[in-house]
């Protein structure tokens, strides 16, 4: 397994298995498997001119109770996260060193080390309130992952501003969660960041769009280096119509939980698994008693694909991730595991 390697790749997984990738039942992917309705035709979508953003930034900053100066779109979470760190190196508002708290999504760290940041990592297991550097760029994933933990967020805050640090808290699950988001704390934070991912709820890794949101001087600093376009007249078509969407929150709330609970059970019944994280997400992390790679072979001949966690900071070779899907699907991974 690679360094930064990430789960989700059919294609891959379905020559490896020697078929179709609709036949392959991923579970290493957490993106939410149930959808919205959409209400465009994209065959009438008119993508000769340049795209115009307004209506795409007030449904979004409507969303998410923000005002469209206190957030920035882009081409994706990834590419949020490039354009931050970048940004961020830039100026002096922050040390050149980040402070990841661990495990945590794989891309921060290689964001840290494309533009030479010093590395702190913090296991999080281990003591959540440990001391960190004055004025790191502080890292945090709320809920976590790969283990979907969803943490009381105002001490923290008020630990890193004591430590004058700028903070960005990623916020790409916790729509699958009953949680309050940061967003409230923006006025009280000049260096806080929030990132939203759009894809992972509504259930479209392919719609490239990742939102960063801050205090306006803070948004308008990082728009002076963005590039004019940087969605597609689809991205924006799609998200609007998801938006639009009032009954899928529901939909998806109620078609998750039944069933989370039910992959919770498959997992406390195997005898392969030692330990089963407590995840606010739409995942759920184990520790095997085997290792993940042997697991990922015994799950091979029934196409069943799972997430190692063992390039993770703090995780091992025992650790994988499971992502919570539809009911038929979960019914193939818990008989693939007792075959």
């Amino acid at each position: 397994m690679t360094t930064f390697e990430h789960g989700g790749d059919v294609t891959a997984f379905a020559k490896v298995c020697g078929c179709k990738i609709d036949e392959i039942i991923d579970l290493s992917s957490s993106i939410n498997f149930v959808k919205p309705v959409i209400d465009v035709d994209f065959n009438t979508l008119e993508i000769a001119p340049y795209p115009n953003y307004d209506a795409l930034y007030e449904a979004v900053a409507k969303h998410y109770g923000v005002g469209v100066e206190e957030m920035e779109l882009f081409n994706g979470g990834s590419s949020a996260i490039f354009s931050l760190f970048s940004h961020l190196k830039g100026t002096v508002a922050t040390a050149p060193c980040v402070s990841i708290y661990s495990p945590a999504y794989l891309e921060y760290k290689k964001a840290a080390e494309r533009f030479g940041y010093e590395l702190n990592i913090v296991n999080r297991f281990d003591d959540v309130h440990a001391d960190i550097p004055e004025g790191s760029l502080v890292i945090f994933v709320n809920p976590s992952t790969p283990d979907g933990m969803m943490y009381e967020i105002d001490e923290l805050l008020a630990m890193w501003h004591k430590k004058n640090c700028t903070v960005l808290i990623d916020e790409s699950f916790i729509e699958f969660s009953d949680a309050k988001s940061v967003t409230y704390q923006l006025s009280k934070y000049p260096n806080l960041y929030i990132l939203k991912s759009m894809t992972k709820f509504f259930g479209a890794a392919g719609i490239r769009v990742g939102t960063l949101i801050s205090q306006g001087k803070n948004i308008k600093l990082l728009r002076e280096t963005e590039p004019l376009w940087k969605l597609s007249a689809f991205d924006a078509a799609y998200i609007q119509a998801v938006l639009r969407d009032s009954g899928f929150k529901t939909r998806s709330d109620n078609a998750n939980a039944k069933s989370k609970a039910y992959l919770t059970q498959i997992l406390q019944k195997s005898p392969l698994v030692e330990k089963i994280y407590p995840s606010s997400a739409n995942y759920i992390l184990v520790k095997l008693t085997i290792t993940a790679k042997a697991l990922q072979e015994k799950l091979l001949p029934h196409k069943v694909m799972i997430r190692s966690c063992e390039n993770f900071d703090g995780l091992s070779d025992y650790h994988a991730r499971i992502a919570v899907k539809n009911m038929e699907d979960l019914a193939c991974f818990a008989k693939a595991l007792d075959a």
